[in-house]
């Protein structure tokens, strides 16, 4: 008879445990799963950082030009928030011609802004195959909506990985461009009003507020070339 009830005890503790295990168990597989679907989803609005647009899906050329893989060997080239606040209202965009061979780094395309001539560099090596012809009826889209329509060149990349592989991304990207903002308002002391340390959004035409010679000796400084 004690045994039985010794036996019947046991079985009343695991019972006991087993109904508490599930109710243990149930919150955390339902917080993971809220996690999962949290690290899914999209993130729909672009990072800001020392006032400019830094999106997570392209990859950046310390140029101010970006890179996004379409495919296995195609890469959409644009220029950056940074870019397109500084020169502000462009006036005339002079793209590569199709078919053309571009290097990482090297010359990709001339704008001009207030007269000056400014040029800026590829983020990818390849050969151009596709030009945004938009551009040459509206030229201010590079400036109303840079990761968007104001697309520069599409590019056949034969070797995408070691190009990427030179580029920046996520956090990295961020930091750079932090600093790349600390040097502006460092050299040009009159932006310090239109450059948002906030976490807020830095003034659209930048240039407006300097001569012609300083445009394009930031210009040179910051783009490369």
């Amino acid at each position: 008879m004690t045994v039985l009830l010794v036996l019947l005890t046991f079985v009343a503790f695991l019972v006991i445990d087993h109904f508490y295990s599930k109710r243990r168990v149930q919150p955390i597989l339902m917080a993971t799963t809220a996690r999962d679907e949290e690290v899914r989803a999209p993130r729909l609005q672009p990072s800001i950082v020392a006032g400019f647009q830094v999106p997570d899906n392209v990859r950046y050329h310390v140029g101010h030009t970006w890179a996004l893989s379409e495919s296995p060997n195609l890469v959409r080239v644009g220029m950056d928030d940074f870019a397109s606040k500084l020169l502000g209202k462009v006036d005339k965009i002079m793209l590569p011609q199709r078919g053309q061979w571009i290097r990482q780094g090297q010359k990709l395309l001339s704008l001009e802004r207030k007269g000056v001539k400014v040029e800026m560099v590829s983020p990818i090596e390849g050969t151009v195959s596709e030009l945004n012809e938009a551009l040459a009826q509206d030229p201010e889209m590079v400036h109303k909506d840079p990761y968007g329509d104001g697309w520069l060149v599409t590019v056949q990349a034969p070797d995408v990985k070691t190009n990427f592989r030179n580029l920046l991304g996520g956090a990295l990207a961020r930091s750079w461009m932090e600093e790349a903002g600390i040097r502006l308002r460092r050299q040009m002391p009159q932006f310090a009003g239109a450059l948002a340390q906030d976490g807020g959004v830095a003034v659209g035409d930048l240039s407006a507020a300097i001569s012609e010679p300083e445009l394009a000796a930031v210009a040179r400084e910051f783009f490369l070339t």
